[in-house]
């Protein structure tokens, strides 16, 4: 019986470690998932708009939705590239509420928020890239992505400016939105639309990300006013934002449940018991 015993608990015993050592190899692996999902090396990238909101301000030729889509799937590929884990907000053509955006970006730690957007107004000839961003912990970020898309495009400089919008504000993460030109300016959507150009726009934006020295920076356009930096460093591109653009009065309310990135609200007051007059606002 003993000699039988000994072999018996010999096999137990192996089998005990053998289990055990799975187990810890299983955790090893789970633990490594997790910090590459939660690491400093994470990035969300949210491509504007989407589904049937196609971006832009109405009778708008280019779309804005397939163009943000595209360069945010190009700069994921160049940071999976480099070892970044990237999670995007959407991947396809669908509608996604900026409140889902935002969990999203919330769900995760010690990772970055980067909204791609392309510009619109009524004035075909405005054009240039802005950057936005509300936080102070993100303004290094805006900073850094703006410089090299406007550095690597060559084309004017609108600024960095600090706003309440609704994926800015309410991400508990650095957060930040790049304006990669106006699809409404002739030239700008003529750019837009070759795969070249948009193809630059993704490494001059995943350069900022990753923290890369900007190219020489073209100074912001006349105009505009020029506000403190948040971050020293001589840096001259923070600039003050210009007032709520009219033409986006019919996007985005606070709660979130539509495509455009940030949010505005109106309500309808009487003015001397005649007239009515609606109030627009930043949804700070």
């Amino acid at each position: 019986m003993i000699s039988e015993f000994r072999p018996a608990r010999r096999r137990g015993l192996s089998l005990g470690l053998y289990f055990t050592l799975v187990a810890a190899l299983s955790f090893f692996s789970l633990t490594k998932e997790a910090q590459a999902i939660t690491g400093p090396h994470t990035v969300v990238l949210d491509a504007g708009h989407g589904g049937f909101d196609r971006g832009g301000i109405p009778g708008q030729r280019v779309a804005e939705k397939p163009m943000t889509l595209d360069v945010a799937q190009r700069v994921a590929r160049k940071l999976r590239a480099g070892g970044y884990h990237v999670v995007m907000t959407r991947d396809s053509d669908v509608f996604v509420p900026l409140s889902v955006r935002v969990a999203i970006a919330n769900g995760l730690r010690d990772a970055e928020f980067v909204s791609i957007h392309f510009n619109s107004a009524t004035r075909a000839g405005a054009n240039g890239i802005e950057t936005y961003y509300y936080r102070s912990d993100s303004a290094r970020l805006a900073a850094n992505i703006h410089r090299q898309v406007v550095g690597g495009t060559g084309t004017e400089n609108r600024g960095i400016r600090r706003r309440g919008f609704y994926v800015l504000r309410r991400t508990s993460i650095p957060s930040v939105l790049v304006e990669c030109g106006f699809l409404t300016n002739p030239y700008e959507s003529s750019l837009a639309l070759q795969s070249s150009y948009r193809e630059r726009l993704a490494d001059r934006i995943t350069s900022g990300i990753i923290g890369q020295s900007p190219p020489y920076n073209r100074p912001v356009v006349a105009g505009l006013t020029h506000v403190a930096s948040p971050i020293g460093g001589g840096y001259n591109d923070f600039v003050s934002p210009a007032p709520e653009r009219p033409s986006f009065s019919h996007h985005a309310r606070s709660s979130g449940r539509s495509g455009r990135h940030h949010s505005t609200s109106s309500s309808k007051k009487k003015k001397s018991g005649k007239s009515k007059k609606k109030k627009k606002s930043d949804d700070n």
